[in-house]
């Protein structure tokens, strides 16, 4: 974890406490078996927070502490392989959001099939006259809607994507 900024602290955050909740409320490791560890309750009288009561050994804990730590330790490495395996498409991805700010779905489905993507203007980018609200033919001028289009790589020809 060599790269691992201070933006991911959240993240780690969360994945540390859906580990622990993993291990400690759901049951779901195979070395400590489908038990709960470290019951809460809540000590309303006392206006504190709700505390966990020790019901553990030490070595139980520090049991749940390794099994924590393996399943981090299996899922990150586990994402960095996904990561690696896709990086050109996450490259594009990124390309494509600091370029158009949002893409849809059939975009993303686009880029990660190895197509890149274009912004172009469906009217050749002329301004358009439409009737006003009230119903007059003065009307007013507005931009038309850009779209987003899909250019395949190896082709010049433009897939339409409807909205």
């Amino acid at each position: 974890p060599e790269s691992i900024t201070t933006g991911a602290a959240n993240d780690i955050e969360r994945a540390t406490g859906i580990a622990r909740n993993m291990v400690t409320k759901w049951g779901l490791s195979d070395k400590l078996g489908p038990l709960v560890y470290g019951a809460e309750e809540g000590e309303i009288f006392l206006g504190r927070s709700i505390t966990a009561h020790k019901e553990i050994s030490d070595n139980t804990a520090a049991e749940i502490d390794h099994e924590i730590r393996a399943i981090i330790d299996r899922n990150y490495k586990k994402a960095e392989t996904i990561i690696k395996e896709h990086i050109a498409q996450f490259e594009a991805l990124a390309e494509a959001l600091i370029k158009y700010e949002t893409i849809d779905k059939k975009q993303i489905t686009a880029i990660m099939d190895g197509r890149r993507i274009r912004l172009i203007k469906p009217d050749g980018g002329h301004k358009k006259k439409t009737p006003s609200a009230g119903g007059d033919n003065k009307g007013h001028i507005v931009e038309e809607k850009l779209s987003q289009e899909i250019l395949p790589e190896d082709s010049q020809t433009v897939e339409k994507i409807e909205e």
